[in-house]
């Protein structure tokens, strides 16, 4: 998949990775349909998409109503033709320790990060089935693939999307369809992600933090590369694989990294 000329759908595109993304994009020559809630911020990174590519779009929809998410992937495919690729990006985090959470934000987080994408991958792959071309981009995180304190709900539903990601891209490939399924896994991104919010704990990680610009860059290298799962920094994919050698040793690290972080 080349992005030159391509129509990319990238959602969360208002501030961090997409926003970066969305401007990159449209720098490479693709023309960007861009999604978030936020309207001022996402009228913004219009403008600044639109300097290389006028043609671009934004729709102002709050992703958590996983119908409004389903109705904007039609929206931006009538209103640019087709979709080439659509990057799911859109994400929220709920830093608690576990016995604070509730299962309502277990809810709100698996829906906003999980199920809603699902629901525009799902919506995408049918218009893209009927054109025989289409690319679909799951922007994870490497808590998809491994545990972090205090983000068992984040780190619920990007594992979640990792693993849908994977058998998606099986049954794409078993059935010989020329549509293609990518999961690219973030590592620490600097982006608002790590602000604190009212109730919640600070995060884990104090740096150093990977610039959102480098981040958009890896992500688009993924959209043209083979291939399907990705780490950014691509470092971070030796993390993920000791995790995977040693389970019970990464449990037992983490635990005494975090007694050292969050004294009780």
């Amino acid at each position: 998949m080349d992005v030159r000329g391509a129509n990319v759908l990238v959602t969360g595109a208002s501030s961090g990775i997409g926003a970066a993304l969305a401007e990159l994009l449209a720098e490479r020559g693709a023309t960007v349909g861009i999604v978030a809630r936020r309207a001022e911020q996402l009228g913004e990174v219009l403008q600044r998409c639109r300097r290389h590519s006028p043609g671009s779009r934004s729709w102002v929809v709050d992703l958590a109503d996983v119908e409004a998410a389903e109705e904007v992937v039609s929206d931006a495919w009538d209103s640019l033709g087709h979709l080439d690729v659509v990057v799911n990006n859109a994400a929220t985090s709920k830093r608690k320790h576990l016995e604070d959470m509730t299962y309502g934000e277990y809810e709100d987080v698996m829906g906003l990060n999980f199920l809603s994408p699902v629901r525009i991958a799902l919506a995408a792959l049918a218009r893209m089935r009927e054109r025989g071309r289409g690319e679909i981009v799951m922007i994870s995180s490497t808590g998809g693939r491994l545990g972090i304190v205090h983000e068992s709900a984040y780190c619920a539903a990007k594992g979640a999307m990792c693993l849908w990601a994977e058998a998606a891209a099986i049954d794409l490939g078993e059935a010989d369809s020329p549509l293609r399924v990518k999961l690219v896994n973030p590592g620490p991104i600097d982006t608002e992600i790590w602000q604190v919010r009212p109730g919640e704990l600070p995060g884990a990680f104090a740096g150093p933090f990977v610039p959102a610009s480098d981040c958009a860059a890896g992500i688009v290298d993924a959209i043209e590369a083979d291939g399907f799962e990705f780490y950014v920094p691509d470092d971070m994919r030796v993390v993920a694989d000791g995790k995977a050698a040693d389970v019970d040793g990464f449990v037992a690290a983490m635990i005494t990294v975090a007694k050292a972080t969050f004294p009780r």
